[in-house]
């Protein structure tokens, strides 16, 4: 298998994932298509989002667009609601699982044009009402199925009003929190096929930063719009592959 290949998409998946999610949906089908085996795919995706999410949430926080203060509750909530999904998931057939996610994903793209925020604002994060069941639901999607979660977080995050690059921040910790302990899962099964995690790693950190760079200067008012793009091909490639 080509390296330079999967460094590429490690590459074009993590900068798009940064900026509004779903870059699982890119890299896994893709590593499928390249003949990995599946288990080995997932866990290559789990081991590089760990270290790429936590790279640029280590960026922005250095930068101080983000601070610990308003972050690291958000951890254990992620982790427990992870947790509830996975033993849901564990109960559910497949299809029910992408039957979800469709109406999941449909209804945040919906919402999206009735929502109030824009990621304009420059409210803190904050334990409330909306916060933390809404981050606990959204890990709960992540340990049911995943791809989506940090579309489904950036909503959430421009619904309560916080600013687009630190919720990108938020979403990057997140995302490190609940892929650690699955890269730990499949390190340990032996599942990991370390040369070609490794360049899906190197192009993951380097789509990190990227992605990273480009939030800082994308304007707020283009990030939805991307969003329902995102969410749009999101949906249709479940719809595709899963149910037609």
């Amino acid at each position: 298998m080509d390296y330079f290949l999967l460094y590429f998409i490690g590459v074009t998946a993590t900068t798009i994932g940064t900026l509004a999610g779903g870059g699982g949906l890119i890299s896994l089908p893709t590593m499928l298509l390249l003949g990995m085996p599946i288990h080995s795919a997932i866990g290559a995706n789990k081991v590089s989002n760990t270290v790429s999410s936590f790279s640029s949430f280590f960026t922005l926080y250095k930068r101080k667009q983000i601070t610990l203060k308003d972050s690291l509750w958000l951890i254990p909530i992620s982790l427990g609601g992870g947790l509830t999904g996975g033993y849901i998931a564990s109960q559910l057939s497949a299809s029910n699982l992408y039957v979800l996610a469709i109406v999941l994903l449909g209804f945040a793209f919906v919402t999206s044009f009735i929502g109030k925020g824009n990621f304009t604002g420059e409210e803190p994060l904050k334990l409330s009402k909306v916060s933390g069941p809404g981050l606990f639901g959204i890990g709960i999607y992540d340990g049911l199925f995943g791809p989506g979660q940090g579309t489904l977080m950036l909503y959430l995050f421009s619904y309560l009003n916080i600013a687009y690059v630190k919720s990108v921040g938020l979403v990057r910790l997140a995302t490190f929190s609940s892929c650690f302990g699955a890269a730990i899962s499949y390190i340990s099964s032996g599942a990991i096929i370390w040369p070609l995690t490794l360049a899906l790693m190197a192009g993951s950190i380097t789509g990190a930063q990227l992605g990273v760079r480009i939030a800082e200067k994308l304007k707020p008012q283009y990030v939805k719009p991307i969003l329902r793009v995102v969410t749009a091909l999101l949906i249709l490639q479940l719809v595709v592959e899963n149910i037609l």
